[in-house]
């Protein structure tokens, strides 16, 4: 049985979409991967779209998703916050993580990419334990 993670931040412009592709490509099939906003943007930040196209990854397929958009499918087995703290609403699951990852959207691209590699780091630890 698949496991289902929930990766949130504030917009779901840039570290929730770059955990829930590097989820996809790192979980295979065995993880639905989602992403939402806490307050979402309503876009994917450009950064991040031309970050993962760096490594092969097409993100111009998400889009920018609040928490109602994805509740449909709770409970989740692990929900990831990063760094919306309190405007990160409750949702159902069995674990839940909160990483602390800078924001990258005002990074020049090198410092982008390290954040994006971050990300990709802590997802593969993740995955090592579901």
């Amino acid at each position: 049985m698949k496991k289902k993670i929930l990766f949130v931040c504030v917009e779901n412009s840039n570290r929730s979409q770059m955990s829930e592709a590097f989820a996809r490509i790192h979980g295979f099939d065995s993880v639905d991967a989602f992403s939402a906003g806490s307050k979402p943007s309503g876009k994917v930040n450009p950064k991040a779209i031309a970050s993962m196209e760096k490594i092969g990854y097409d993100l111009t397929a998400h889009h920018s998703k609040s928490l109602d958009e994805i509740k449909s499918h709770a409970p989740f087995d692990v929900v990831v916050t990063m760094g919306c703290g309190d405007a990160c609403p409750w949702m159902p699951a069995s674990a839940f993580v909160d990483w602390q990852i800078p924001d990258p959207k005002e990074l020049p691209p090198a410092g982008f990419d390290d954040v994006r590699n971050l990300i990709e780091k802590k997802v593969k630890e993740l995955l090592k334990t579901l």
